[in-house]
């Protein structure tokens, strides 16, 4: 992960872009990831740590009825929080996070492991839904940020 992680940072700062992360499930591990790399403040601008319906309401200004209607861990929820992080950050570069870390909370139509990664870049807004197996909550949160990670790492290539 650190070198996928370095990887980024530098390709961030060839390409003179800025990224931002809205994370939920992942509780900050994402951000973790590419701070914990030396020269990241020169492409990281932002990582929100949007756990609770609250939050995501209140600052990421995702509508209440949005999460009354889908839930938080949603394509639309996931939509409305990439976009206005965008709005937030100003970063060329957005990536919301929302999901079920688990070992509770799943249910039969959003089983534990259902994780929603949202990605801005630009005008281009692509929301990408994964399960993933292993009902371990840490496991669940390293594979969503090491799929985040990745998919960056596709947009940037």
């Amino acid at each position: 992960m650190k070198q996928l992680s370095q990887t980024i940072v530098n390709l961030l700062k060839k390409k003179k872009l800025k990224i931002s992360f809205a994370e939920s499930c992942t509780g900050g591990l994402l951000s973790s990831s590419i701070t914990s790399i030396s020269g990241s403040s020169k492409v990281f601008v932002l990582g929100l740590v949007t756990y609770s319906n609250k939050a995501k309401i209140n600052i990421l200004k995702v509508p209440k009825k949005i999460i009354s209607k889908h839930g938080a861990v949603s394509y639309e929820t996931c939509l409305y929080m990439v976009k206005n992080l965008s709005k937030i950050s100003k970063t060329n570069i957005s990536i919301s996070i929302t999901g079920i870390a688990g070992p509770k909370g799943g249910t039969k139509t959003k089983p534990v492991g259902l994780v929603y990664i949202g990605i801005k870049k630009g005008n281009k807004i692509v929301i990408k839904k994964f399960i993933f197996k292993n009902k371990k909550r840490i496991l669940i949160q390293k594979a969503t940020v090491n799929r985040a990670l990745n998919l960056i790492l596709t947009l940037l290539k």
